[in-house]
């Protein structure tokens, strides 16, 4: 028990640091809590929370492992390498690419009851 209470510290650190750090994770931080906002206010069905929540989350853990994988690359080669930029590159468009996602299933999502209230 003590070393899951251990692992739960250090993924909890992990999340603060990036909260800290890293402009683009409150990016989308604050659009996870907009969304949420969002469907709670146009009563969102289950299987929509299930997108939306599933969008959200995967979008955030790409941004996490980017930064994870930025850190790595700066550690292990300080200066410009090409093979460390197309790393960083792949990295940064999985990001984009999930997020990407993320605001298609949105528009599906939310566009419909947006229009309804107008």
């Amino acid at each position: 028990m003590k070393r899951l209470a251990k692992s739960f510290a250090f993924a909890m650190n992990g999340i603060r640091l990036c909260f800290a750090r890293e402009p683009n994770f409150r990016i989308h931080a604050a659009f996870t809590l907009l969304v949420t906002a969002g469907g709670y206010l146009l009563h969102i069905s289950p299987q929509e929370w299930v997108c939306v929540l599933l969008c959200t989350g995967a979008v955030v853990c790409m941004e996490m492992l980017n930064t994870a994988l930025e850190q790595l690359c700066d550690l292990v080669q300080r200066e410009k390498h090409p093979v460390i930029g197309t790393v960083k590159d792949i990295a940064a468009g999985a990001v984009l690419v999930s997020a990407v996602v993320a605001f298609t299933c949105g528009i599906i999502i939310f566009l419909p009851k947006i229009i309804r209230l107008i």
